[in-house]
């Protein structure tokens, strides 16, 4: 993709929601992204009360994929995150391999959950591991 198709998309697609991929109500705003030098992206989460996600992993076709997620806002009940093997967690951060990790959100109740959203893909093969 060139620089510019590369710029047209993210103005089509940055700063508007947008339902998120796994379909369970929760909706993702892209903030920022790049290819190079380390390709990334950065969004916002909303979980809105009812949202959930269930457990999963997110393949990568090259590299090592990680996350780092900062809860802004949780909710008066439920919207823990649940990772069988975080890197790091705390109370308001999570980092996690969500290409090795299953991971899953509980059921928001009581309000919304907020989170910026971190990734990044290092390595060039596969096998990286």
């Amino acid at each position: 993709m060139g620089a510019l198709s590369a710029i047209r998309e993210f103005a089509a697609t940055a700063y508007r929601w947008r339902s998120g991929r796994q379909a369970t109500g929760y909706d993702k705003m892209l903030l920022l992204t790049a290819p190079w030098p380390i390709p990334f992206d950065c969004y916002l989460l909303r979980y809105p009360d009812g949202s959930e996600i269930v457990a999963h992993t997110d393949p990568v076709s090259r590299g090592r994929h990680y996350r780092l997620n900062l809860i802004l806002k949780a909710p008066a009940a439920g919207g823990e995150f649940r990772c069988s093997d975080p890197i790091y967690e705390s109370r308001r951060v999570k980092l996690f391999r969500p290409d090795r990790s299953p991971h899953s959100v509980t059921r928001v109740a009581g309000g919304s959950r907020y989170v910026l959203s971190i990734g990044w893909v290092l390595g060039r093969n596969r096998a990286d591991d």
